[in-house]
């Protein structure tokens, strides 16, 4: 399988490469059914709509945020990182 990593500088560089901040930033995750919530948590003040998978073990989890920054997005990711088992899309 080949993976390409990014490091935090090539992610804020293609962020800002495609993007004009402030912009209308969508995140979008798949966790386990059990932890959607913690990935609300990393959006307290915005609609967070949910998609479970079709046996209902995942949830598809996207978020529409304000985005002042690349950096702000970059915050973002780096907490959700934290959530056990998370996959961002």
């Amino acid at each position: 399988m080949d993976t390409q990593k990014f490091t935090t500088k090539e992610f804020k560089e293609k962020l800002e490469a495609t993007h004009d901040f402030p912009t209308l930033y969508m995140f979008k995750f798949i966790v386990l059914e059990e932890k959607k919530e913690e990935v609300k948590a990393l959006f307290p003040l915005n609609d967070v709509v949910y998609k479970p998978s079709s046996k209902g073990k995942y949830m598809s989890v996207t978020a529409k945020v304000m985005a002042p920054s690349s950096d702000f997005v970059i915050g973002i990711y780096q907490k959700a990182h934290q959530i056990q088992g998370i996959i961002a899309l």
